[in-house]
């Protein structure tokens, strides 16, 4: 499992995000929300995070951009996500967004490698 804490903009706004590839999903604060498209989970299901089980019942579509480059992701929207290291985060950006969008962790630079954000280009099939 990696992580990475990165100042990236969700909805137009800045935010803390934890890139974690140890979470499957990803989630948001409700605040990141405003004027975001969103489905109820049906049926709700249940998930274990930073330590407490949540109900699902709402995934929410997101604009965000890193470093300037657009990108989107479905996460699930919560009143309260905690903190990393003394920062509080807005966002936990899941192995699912990670994979779709080609993000990596460079763990020995301590950076998120965008070649694949940048390049806009994925092979499918």
């Amino acid at each position: 499992m990696a992580r990475l804490l990165k100042e990236i903009v969700i909805q137009g706004k800045p935010a803390k995000a934890l890139f974690d590839t140890g979470s499957m999903r990803s989630y948001v604060l409700k605040e990141f929300t405003e004027g975001a498209p969103s489905i109820k989970a049906e049926p709700p299901y249940t998930v274990g995070l930073g330590g407490r089980t949540i109900t699902v019942t709402e995934e929410c579509i997101l604009r965000g951009e890193i470093e300037g480059l657009g990108f989107t992701m479905k996460a699930v929207p919560l009143g309260e996500i905690g903190a990393v290291d003394g920062h509080e985060i807005g966002v936990i950006v899941g192995a699912t967004v990670m994979e779709e969008w080609e993000l990596r962790i460079d763990l020995a630079k301590g950076e998120l490698d965008l070649s694949g954000l940048r390049r806009r280009e994925f092979t499918e099939f």
